[in-house]
């Protein structure tokens, strides 16, 4: 890979990074809104969202780079003040999880590719579930014909 690639990889990989901090706060938000029988769904996206960041971080400093931190908060898109609103907010965290990895499938190569491709599928999968319908084109906002509007950071 040229030095543009491994640039080009590493910004992908620290944007889904930052994704990944962003649905692990966002998770944390779900869990005490979502209703008791969604509690272990909610509990296992939230690990998977752990294991990916940590694997995320290492993937960083193998290319070299300086992992980006969790911000201290996020400002979420919406309230989330009961068990509805917390999955659909759920849905939001997965869809904007899709795009950032679909973006890192388009930058990246070899296992960083393979596994990029299977975090996309995973959050597809999951906001299929929390939404309780599927989009035509997961990871893919624009095609998808739906913002992903996810949790940002505050200053």
């Amino acid at each position: 890979m040229s030095q543009a690639d491994d640039a080009r990889e590493l910004t992908a990989v620290q944007a889904a990074l930052a994704a990944e901090h962003a649905a692990v706060y966002g998770y944390g938000v779900v869990g005490g809104r979502i209703r008791r029988e969604r509690r272990a769904e909610a509990r296992t996206a939230y690990d998977a969202h752990r294991a990916r960041r940590d694997a995320l971080v290492r993937r960083v400093r193998d290319l070299g780079g300086r992992p980006v931190a969790a911000a201290a908060a996020y400002a979420l898109p919406f309230a989330v003040p009961d068990s509805a609103a917390a999955a659909r907010f759920a849905a939001v965290l997965e869809d904007r999880v899709a795009g950032v990895y679909s973006d890192l499938v388009r930058a990246g190569s070899g296992a960083t590719r393979r596994d990029a491709a299977g975090a996309l599928r995973e959050a597809a999968v999951r906001a299929v579930r929390w939404r309780g319908e599927s989009v035509a084109f997961p990871g893919l906002a624009e095609r998808a014909g739906a913002g992903t509007g996810a949790a940002t950071p505050t200053p």
